[in-house]
């Protein structure tokens, strides 16, 4: 196996940090569906509205960073981020003064 495959520089996070209006009912149902849409394409809460998936590339990245564009709400606003595996797990995260670990890295399973 190529061990460049596994790089921490190659493989990336994708960010995704919104501020969605929710005072009208169709507000709030645009900012579940995009929720929701996150978590159907693999994004796990990081913290309140942000959400956070690891890709093995670049290029798989960019495909989930598409996706994510494709369903923007009509109000609001949504950063996307890419960071590198090394980059996220230099990340310092604290709960109430007490230091956490960032959340797990994934392996993906190829089959060929």
């Amino acid at each position: 196996m190529n061990a460049e495959r596994f790089n921490a520089y190659r493989i990336m996070w994708v960010l995704v940090l919104y501020d969605l209006p929710t005072e009208t009912k169709a507000n709030m149902k645009d900012a579940n569906r995009f929720r929701k849409s996150l978590l159907d394409d693999g994004f796990t809460l990081f913290q309140f509205s942000m959400y956070a998936r690891h890709c093995p590339s670049r290029e798989n990245a960019e495909v989930h960073i598409k996706r994510v564009k494709l369903m923007l709400p009509k109000a609001g606003k949504v950063a996307i981020m890419c960071i590198t595996d090394k980059q996220f797990g230099d990340i310092e995260i604290f709960f109430a003064r007490n230091k956490e670990e960032p959340p797990p890295t994934f392996q993906q399973l190829e089959l060929f």
